[in-house]
């Protein structure tokens, strides 16, 4: 098949948030290659569309190559992450068949605040939360515990989150709450920082669903928080990267695995997720707290969903394969003639 592996690019300077978020931005890129080399091994006809600035280059590109189907792997539009739903619409409005989920699932998981909302509504666990609105009165936090943990609320990749970001203190928080709104124009999301064990539930397929294994993050003692921050993800020398370990599988009970994939699972089908996707939890006291679903998370080689597909027998270029199957399919299904009536 000829297939579009379209990634986004990024600018060098970006209107909110810090200068170093842009790492995390280049890492559409890196996971571009990887696919375009597994795609290549599986015997397609791949080619890198990037996405820049203008749409006015893309879409011709993108025309000219004919592709039988796009690999989305775009997290956003020239470093507006908000745009990330927008990008998996023009798929739609073009008719091109397309991997990972649609716009809606993408818009929603993004927005931290509507995801909690819907998690509660179907009895979903997640930590206690409100909403810190910039130019607006200060939250009423009276029904939430110390310690608390402050994030943009419409970000990814741990972008805005730091040791800093779990606070003990008002006068932290509301310092916290002004960095946020200061820098990532946005408002802020508070939740009760769960003090429990951090696990990864990466789910892959569509309709048919297949859980991987549950991979676990562990913590340094000497970190200052037990948590997941911005370096630990993208600070290859920073002592929060090398004291946050991954551990796949989990050395957790049949009971605790059963407790979170079957909240990931429900998560990931309220969500509408497809193709693949990973869900956090915090698990404390057998409770599986849901902290984030990814609709779109990393899918290098070296992350976290290859590597619980590696655990699981799937090498890179088949798990390549399997996505790929899933967008096939529904390509095949959509263009089926209806049945004669």
């Amino acid at each position: 098949m000829r297939i579009a592996v379209c990634y986004n690019q990024t600018p060098k300077y970006s209107a909110h948030g810090e200068i170093r978020d842009r790492i995390a931005d280049s890492g559409s890129y890196d996971q571009a290659k990887a696919v375009l080399q597994a795609l290549h091994q599986l015997g397609h006809q791949p080619e890198l569309i990037p996405l820049a600035d203008k749409l006015s280059d893309f879409l011709p590109r993108l025309e000219n190559f004919a592709p039988t189907l796009a690999f989305n792997l775009c997290e956003g539009f020239w470093g507006d992450s908000h745009q990330e739903m927008n990008v998996a619409g023009i798929f739609e409005l073009l008719g091109i068949p397309y991997t990972g989920s649609q716009p809606l699932c993408l818009g929603l998981t993004q927005n931290k605040l509507q995801t909690k909302t819907l998690l509660l509504q179907h009895d979903l666990p997640t930590p206690k939360f409100c909403l810190a609105l910039p130019g607006a009165d200060f939250p009423n936090t009276d029904g939430l515990h110390y310690p608390l943990i402050v994030k943009p609320a419409y970000e990814d990749a741990s972008q805005g989150i730091e040791p800093a970001s779990v606070v003990d203190t008002l006068q932290q928080l509301k310092q916290r709450i002004r960095l946020i709104h200061k820098g990532y124009r946005q408002p802020a999301l508070v939740e009760e920082f769960i003090d429990g064990r951090e696990l990864n539930v990466a789910i892959i397929g569509d309709g048919s669903l297949t859980v991987l294994p549950v991979a676990e993050i562990t913590f340094a003692a000497d970190l200052p928080r037990a948590m997941v921050c911005f370096d630990s993800k993208w600070s290859p020398q920073s002592a929060a990267y090398l004291g946050t370990l991954p551990v796949c599988p989990a050395e957790i009970s049949a009971a605790e695995t059963s407790l979170v994939t079957t909240a990931a699972l429900r998560a990931f089908k309220l969500l509408d997720c497809r193709d693949y996707a990973r869900i956090d939890i915090r698990l404390r006291n057998q409770t599986p707290y849901i902290l984030e679903v990814n609709a779109n998370p990393d899918i290098s080689p070296d992350a976290g969903l290859a590597r619980a597909a590696g655990v699981a027998g799937l090498a890179y270029p088949q798990l390549i394969e399997q996505i790929l199957a899933c967008a096939s399919e529904r390509k095949d299904l959509h263009h089926e003639k209806p049945a004669s009536i």
